[in-house]
């Protein structure tokens, strides 16, 4: 179905109209687009090709590694793209398409984290049994339920969005296509839609917030039963998870959990949380972890010496 418009494209008004903020800009998120890459990209090649790094804890931290790729993929080429050349413009169906990918990888990586932590759960609270529970078939079972969440939540955004008319203005206060600055632009009352819109986004996001709250609180009071050794470990893996989901929730819990209005502080917020966050997330799961970052030293050793 068609959408009822007359639009055929979007301009972003970007993050700054300052031709020389602009390449300050440019050369900054080339960087930070660059770290992302390579830094996620060395997690799933090193979690791949190791033979060490293969209980569930890790596969997932690959699978997170892979969706961060992809979702920082989804915005940051463009972004950059717009900060060198100057267009901003982007084609009505590549906004749509920009739309769902961010939401489809965005959303599988919140259902990702919860995943995450009831991993570490089972690994603290009922070691004994962890690898009984935590089958590869169940892994790979949690991974696609993870996805398949993502992937309705991401259909409900973009379905709530295409149809409606947008037969005036085309200016989007934003440097990406997302929900609220494009209800700003549509040509009819969209207080329902914005409801709606909150409760698939913003509510997602607080429920599996306090879910994982609560499931780090269990697991830190379980730690009163472990060996100092034990704790140092399990403290040093759920002190990554949480500064991930920290810095993952609370701009996402800002944005989506409100009434469907822009604010000029939400670019500076969607940055942290689409631009730094994913380039981040190798950085604390990396720096906090003496095994994955002993085996990335011995994969890659042993890559250099074979090429040689």
């Amino acid at each position: 179905m068609e959408p009822r418009n007359n639009v055929t494209f979007f301009v972003f008004t970007g993050l700054t109209q300052n031709p020389e903020e602009q390449k300050v800009l440019f050369v900054m998120f080339l960087l930070f687009y660059i770290f992302t890459m390579v830094g996620n990209l060395l997690i799933v090649v090193t979690v791949t090709v190791s033979k060490t790094l293969n209980s569930p804890m890790y596969f997932f931290l690959a699978c997170l590694s892979f969706m961060d790729v992809i979702y920082s993929s989804s915005i940051s080429p463009k972004l950059i793209s717009d900060l060198f050349f100057g267009e901003n413009i982007i084609s009505f169906q590549s906004c749509m398409t920009q739309l769902f990918i961010e939401h489809f990888f965005g959303g599988s990586e919140i259902f990702l984290l919860v995943v995450m932590a009831y991993d570490r759960y089972v690994a603290i609270c009922k070691p004994l049994h962890y690898l009984v529970i935590m089958k590869q078939r169940v892994c790979v079972a949690l991974l696609v339920v993870s996805m398949v969440g993502g992937f309705l939540h991401s259909v409900i955004q973009l379905s709530t969005i295409y149809g409606l008319p947008f037969c005036g203005p085309n200016v989007i206060d934003h440097f990406f296509c997302d929900m609220y600055p494009l209800l700003e632009l549509v040509c009819m009352d969209t207080y329902v839609i914005g409801l709606l819109v909150v409760a698939n986004g913003g509510l997602i996001c607080i429920i599996v917030f306090l879910v994982l709250v609560i499931s780090y609180g269990v697991i830190l009071y379980s730690l009163k039963n472990l060996s100092q050794e034990g704790k140092r470990k399990a403290l040093s893996t759920c002190g990554s998870h949480i500064t991930v989901v920290v810095f993952f929730f609370v701009p996402c819990s800002f944005m989506y959990a409100r009434p469907a209005k822009t604010f000029p502080i939400d670019k500076s917020l969607s940055v942290f949380y689409t631009v730094i966050t994913p380039m981040l997330n190798p950085l604390i799961y990396t720096l906090r972890n003496s095994e994955m970052k002993n085996t990335m030293k011995k994969v890659w050793r042993r890559k250099i010496s074979r090429s040689d």
